[in-house]
Formats: C-alpha cells, sequence, structure tokens
C-alpha cells in the first residue's frame, strides 16, 4: 500500500498542472500532454533539427560524470585524512572554508580562460559543485564513527592502516553516500547551469533549454526540464540501490 502511496503526489501535481495549464492561468506554459510531445520532437527532430535529445543527454552524462568522478576520488582520501587527522584539517580545512562559499558559475570565467569553450571547463565546474558535499560529509562520517570501535582494534594488535581500513572507512561509508547524492544533484544542476553559458560542440540539455527559449518553444523548453528531472531521479536511484547494497550490514 506504500508503494501505491508514492505516486498519488506526482498524479495529484500532473493533474493540477493539467488543469491551471489548460485554463491559461500559468500563461504560455504548456500542458503536460504538450510537454510529451515536445518529448517526442525532440527525440525525432531535435533542437536544433539534427541535434537530437540522445545527442544531448550523452553530452551532459559525460561532463556532469567526468567532474563529479574526479570531485570523488580526490573528496574521499582528503575527507578521511582530515577526519583521521587532526594535523590534516588544521593545514587544509582553512583553504576550504575560504573557497567552498564560492559559487561554482562564479569560477566559469576562470574556467573559460584555463580550459576554454568545452569538455574540461564544464566538468570543472561540476567537479566545484560536487567536491565539497562529497567531502565534508567524508569527515563528518568519520569523526562519527565510534571511538570504542578505533580502541578496540588496537586492543587487539590492529595498526593504523588496518584500522583505517577495516573501521573508519567502512563506518563512513553511509556519510560518504550521502555526500555523493548531495554532490551529484548539486553537480547536475550546476551542470545545467554551466550549460546555459555555453557548449562547444553544440550538445548539452542546458544548451538545448536556451535554444528552445530564444525559439520561444516553450513546449521543448518544459520538455528539456522534464527530461533533465527524470534523469536526475534515476541517477540518485542508482546511488540508492548501491547504497542498499554495499552496506547490507547496516
Amino acid at each position: 500500500m506504500s508503494r501505491w502511496w508514492k505516486i498519488v503526489p506526482p498524479l495529484v501535481a500532473l493533474a493540477l498542472w493539467e488543469l491551471l495549464a489548460g485554463l491559461g492561468w500559468l500563461g504560455k506554459t504548456p500542458t503536460p500532454v504538450q510537454a510529451v510531445r515536445g518529448i517526442y520532437e525532440l527525440i525525432a527532430t531535435g533542437l536544433p533539427p539534427g541535434y537530437h535529445l540522445q545527442g544531448h543527454l550523452l553530452a551532459s552524462l559525460a561532463r556532469v560524470f567526468t567532474g563529479f568522478a574526479v570531485a570523488f576520488v580526490i573528496a574521499v582520501p582528503l575527507g578521511i585524512a582530515m577526519g583521521a587527522w587532526p594535523l590534516a584539517s588544521v593545514i587544509v580545512d582553512p583553504l576550504v572554508e575560504a573557497i567552498r562559499p564560492i559559487p561554482p558559475l562564479a569560477w566559469a570565467p576562470l574556467a573559460l580562460i584555463w580550459f576554454g569553450l568545452g569538455l574540461a571547463s564544464s566538468a570543472f565546474i561540476v567537479f566545484l559543485g560536487a567536491f565539497f558535499p562529497i567531502l565534508l560529509n567524508t569527515v563528518s562520517g568519520v569523526k562519527s564513527v565510534d571511538p570504542h570501535l578505533v580502541e578496540a582494534a588496537r586492543t587487539l594488535g590492529a595498526r593504523k592502516r588496518t584500522i583505517l581500513a577495516r573501521v573508519l572507512v567502512p563506518g563512513s561509508m553511509p556519510s560518504i553516500i550521502t555526500g555523493m547524492r548531495i554532490g551529484m544533484g548539486i553537480a547536475w544542476m550546476t551542470l545545467i547551469a554551466a550549460e546555459l553559458i555555453g557548449v562547444k560542440n553544440g550538445y548539452g540539455l542546458g544548451y538545448m533549454i536556451m535554444t528552445a527559449r530564444d525559439l520561444a518553444r516553450y513546449d521543448l523548453l518544459v520538455a528539456g526540464m522534464v527530461v533533465i528531472g527524470v534523469v536526475g531521479f534515476l541517477i540518485d536511484w542508482l546511488i540508492r540501490l548501491g547504497e542498499k547494497r554495499l552496506l547490507r550490514w547496516r
């Protein structure tokens, strides 16, 4: 029964959207039916014509996963070090707290100067969006591990490497995965905004939405927004699925 209740809010939202758009109370906002037709047009014809939805989606996924992977590879080891060794936290934390408040999109002009208009600049902005949530959640996860477990491992003669690999890292995994979910959500939103600034090859969901806006094709604009939301939901679902399988011991 709880599974059925989960679909009630989306259905109510769709019905309300259809009603308000059909009555013209939302201005030029298309109805859900028109948005679905827009998705079909994006797949069949593309926007601009010939630039199909599949290409836009693949380009955006390549950018977001590249930036996210780099953020994960750097943030997790650094976060474990900051959480396990106070000296590492003292050295790195001031720099992190100085850079963290700067919005990722504020780096866009510098990214274009450093990397040019292409994959590298977009991935760099995505990296900034994903890095800090993963880092801070990793630090928090390591520090939240029960100290009694660490002391018990030391009493049994475990070395520092063993404690790190067998106690601190597994104990911090729930927080690390939470950071991954938050980081991916921010990375996905940041990517779309970065693509609104411009892309090199003409592909990207954000670029597609900007083109629809310029052509006053609001049905295609909303269709693109729906695709972005669905893809973001699926990515988060895959992370949660991996969490359930990885953390069966919880």
